[in-house]
């Protein structure tokens, strides 16, 4: 199973209202996604995180590659800063443990 957490936070006012119009959807094709094992979202220390495992990585890089979720790709560096972080795993970890595997492991985007 692989992976897959998120932690971002928009850049200003105008971005956080452009944040929310791609990520509401993003988190729906997610949800729908083929592969898609579990999906969540929540606020942690200022950050919108998700935490999704899927089927294989290539399942996520399907979902990521696609539809809304690529469009919100292409907006993120006008939108927000956060990271990300993946790996394989054969358990779901807590929000607790995901969160502090972001922070430690996850890749920075400014």
């Amino acid at each position: 199973m692989y992976i897959s957490i998120t932690g971002l936070k928009p850049k200003g006012i105008i971005s956080f209202f452009r944040f929310w119009r791609l990520a509401i959807p993003s988190f729906a094709q997610a949800q729908a996604a083929p592969g898609i094992h579990f999906s969540q979202v929540k606020r942690i220390q200022g950050y919108q995180c998700t935490l999704t495992a899927w089927e294989s990585r290539d399942h996520m890089l399907a979902f990521m590659r696609s539809g809304i979720h690529l469009k919100a790709m292409k907006s993120f560096h006008q939108i927000a800063t956060g990271k990300t972080y993946g790996y394989e795993s054969n358990e779901i970890p807590s929000w607790t443990v995901a969160f502090q595997l972001l922070q430690e492991n996850g890749k920075n985007y400014a």
